[in-house]
């Protein structure tokens, strides 16, 4: 058969090569209304149109994860649709706003290569970027997957590991976010009086709530991104694999991570990188998500008065309340966590 493709396997890849992806995305109200339906964030901003225009933005962005889902999902046919794993990012960042009516599309390049040892399978490391329909860029990342063989016999590409930035500069941070009038942002509205100079470095934050996962949404948000990976939502073929099951995209718990922590972060309404983050463990539908987050650091912004950038620790858990900020046991992680996400949030002074 010459007209289907079963996707890229691990000895496909090479280092340089450019992929292209297909099926270009315009973005409508309607896809974050449905984001919504999924994951219930609250943020201010990205929920009225009027609170966005009133400090300062032209429309209503969309939401900066479902920017990040939707370009994640157009590189899935070429990158992942093999994959074992998605392993982590490093190096992202929000470089403008996304607003309805603009079309996405992405690019990736093969950085690394590098074959497990058992000879089945290897990981890809790619950096992506995703443009507007004028070419400009409103995201760029850094991945890394494991990805397995087709033929386990066959040549492995050369290995190569690349040099990964260990933080975003929080001098790159503000391209996303247009100036904004702090004195039309209403704390009443937006949910919380805190502002940037109310965290301190080492603060830690139990944001209390929990969310069940259900089988049939997370199919449906992949669905939403035309995230095509089987292991999402062919259950015949998740069946075949090691766990048995649909495994939950690891994006699906970022996004439900991120609209967790909405108390007691009501005013980061802006995520403007994302420094590296780890799946540290599988999801699966029935499963109930807790998050807790600490500060890591506090930055202002070179020539912004307006808003200031919290690093932020952000941990997910499986069935596990974080009153007491399960993380890890010496060098392991706590049995329960999910997510060890590393990122800079935006929020008004």
């Amino acid at each position: 058969m010459t007209k289907t493709s079963a996707g890229n396997f691990f000895e496909d890849f090479r280092l340089g090569q450019t992929l292209r992806h297909s099926t270009p995305r315009t973005m409508t109200g309607g896809d974050f209304s449905v984001y919504t339906g999924l994951f219930g964030p609250r943020f201010a901003v990205q929920s009225s149109s009027a609170f966005a225009k009133a400090i300062g933005y032209p429309g209503w962005p969309l939401d900066d994860l479902l920017v990040f889902h939707v370009v994640f999902g157009k590189t899935v046919p070429d990158v992942s649709l093999n994959a074992v794993a998605n392993l982590g990012y490093a190096g992202m960042q929000f470089l403008a706003p996304v607003f309805a009516g603009d079309t996405l599309s992405a690019t990736s390049e093969v950085i690394g290569l590098k074959e497990n040892s058992n000879k089945r399978t290897g990981i890809v490391y790619v950096r992506t970027r995703g443009v507007k329909q004028d070419g400009s860029a409103v995201l760029e990342y850094v991945r890394w997957v494991m990805v397995r063989k087709c033929d386990e016999a066959a040549a492995a590409p050369a290995d190569h590991v690349p040099r990964l930035p260990t933080a975003v500069e929080p001098r790159l941070l503000g391209g996303a976010c247009p100036p904004i009038d702090v004195n039309a942002y209403d704390f009443a509205l937006s949910g919380s009086p805190h502002r940037f100079a109310d965290y301190a470095v080492g603060e830690r934050i139990d944001h209390f709530d929990g969310i069940t996962v259900e089988e049939a949404e997370h199919m449906t948000a992949t669905r939403l991104y035309q995230n095509t990976a089987r292991i999402h939502f062919d259950g015949f073929s998740a069946a075949q694999s090691r766990f048995g099951k649909r495994l939950i995209y690891g994006g699906h718990v970022i996004s439900l991570a991120r609209a967790i922590s909405f108390n007691g972060l009501a005013n980061a309404f802006h995520i403007a990188a994302i420094n590296g983050g780890r799946h540290v463990a599988p999801l699966f539908a029935g499963g109930t998500v807790f998050a807790w987050s600490e500060v890591l650091a506090v930055s202002e912004l070179p020539g912004r008065s307006d808003v200031g950038a919290l690093r932020l620790r952000t941990v997910a858990t499986r069935d596990k309340p974080c009153a007491d900020f399960p993380y890890k046991n010496g060098e392991e992680y706590d049995p329960a966590v999910l997510l060890d996400l590393d990122y800079w949030v935006l929020m008004p002074r």
